[in-house]
């Protein structure tokens, strides 16, 4: 079963899902990861966000735990009064 995460935006209220294991296309991504996709591609390009995967020759996902794991990672240095 996958967590559901809410984030408050006014008075609009985006809902989304991880799963707990499984794949993420980039459009679920980038719920939970506000950047654009240029930004994303960037990122996964320099080693700051996580690699994908190859699922056929036209659809590239991105591990769940992998997001999960970056979503932590992004929270706990945000938390950090150096960050």
């Amino acid at each position: 079963m996958g967590r559901r995460s809410e984030i408050s935006l006014g008075r609009l209220i985006m809902q989304f899902t991880i799963p707990d294991i499984g794949f993420v296309r980039l459009a679920e991504v980038l719920t939970v990861i506000p950047v654009g996709k240029t930004c994303w591609w960037e990122g996964v390009k320099s080693g700051r966000f996580p690699k994908p995967v190859k699922l056929s020759r036209r659809c590239t996902a991105w591990r769940a735990e992998d997001i999960r794991e970056l979503v932590k990672r992004i929270g706990s240095a945000e938390m950090r009064p150096d960050a």
